[in-house]
């Protein structure tokens, strides 16, 4: 596990710990309860991706360990309100506060001023996390195949699905791949920034395409930032990304994705 990444995964078990404090299975399934039902984040994709159109999940981020804050007055549901007119498909929301300033408000005040489906993006260890991710509104989770043991993976992919939610499984290697096609995830994530060096390169999800069974949707990350970046994907069949750093460096997040997809 790269060093960064270790850094992450071990600050995030002190987390479960004080979530554990918190919440207990019981009480979040209670809360659980009271929220609205899932609205659909793979349907949302598959929707766009099944009539050839680019299904755009538009992020929500404050800052990246790698290149600091993006912006410094970061509010939350009004970058997504700019991303829903620009025609974002999905929402993915920060959560991690130590390593990205991200906080469960930002979601929960996303999910409560838009209408799209949401990814709870955050780093997932523990169980308690995925019902945690249900109760404050999540329609989606993202597991990191990179961040976690096999057995841990496989544990909590089906703990999620046996909760409704949708869940993005992201790989960085074809070892990684190799890993989640056990899964059968609908989502199959390729994230283009290799986390030795984070140098981003495209043909790492070209390649990883060839791996991938026809009945995932590959989910291209990290380094779509021009207009012949999206047209190599599309050429490769690939039709839905997940885009977060190429918009939140802009002045209007909504209108880089306008520009970039017009």
């Amino acid at each position: 596990m790269h060093s960064i990444l270790k850094n992450i995964i071990n600050h995030k078990k002190k987390e479960v710990q004080l979530l554990k404090h918190t919440y207990s299975i019981e009480s979040l399934r209670e809360l659980i309860e009271q929220q609205t039902p899932c609205r659909g984040f793979t349907q949302a994709i598959e929707k766009k991706v099944n009539d050839k159109k680019n299904a755009v999940i538009a992020e929500c981020k404050k800052s990246s360990p790698s290149k600091g804050v993006f912006v410094e007055q970061y509010i939350a549901p009004l970058i997504a309100q700019e991303y829903e007119e620009a025609g974002a498909c999905c929402l993915s929301v920060l959560t991690d506060e130590n390593f990205f300033q991200g906080t469960v408000k930002d979601l929960q005040d996303v999910q409560a001023y838009t209408t799209l489906p949401i990814i709870r993006k955050d780093f997932i260890i523990d169980p308690l996390q995925i019902f945690h991710s249900r109760a404050i509104g999540a329609d989606c989770i993202l597991l990191i195949v990179a961040a976690l043991g096999t057995q841990q993976l496989n544990e909590l992919f089906h703990c999620a699905t046996e909760l409704g939610l949708d869940v993005l499984v992201e790989t960085h290697s074809l070892m990684e791949i190799d890993i989640a096609n056990n899964l059968s995830p609908k989502l199959m994530g390729i994230n283009n920034r290799n986390l030795n060096t984070f140098e981003v390169d495209l043909q790492t999800t070209i390649q990883g395409k060839y791996f991938i069974p026809e009945d995932s949707i590959i989910i291209t990350e990290s380094g779509i930032q021009t207009q012949e970046d999206i047209k190599m994907m599309n050429d490769n069949n690939i039709y839905s990304f997940l885009i977060g750093e190429s918009f939140m460096s802009q002045p209007s997040p909504g209108k880089a994705l306008k520009q970039l997809f017009s």
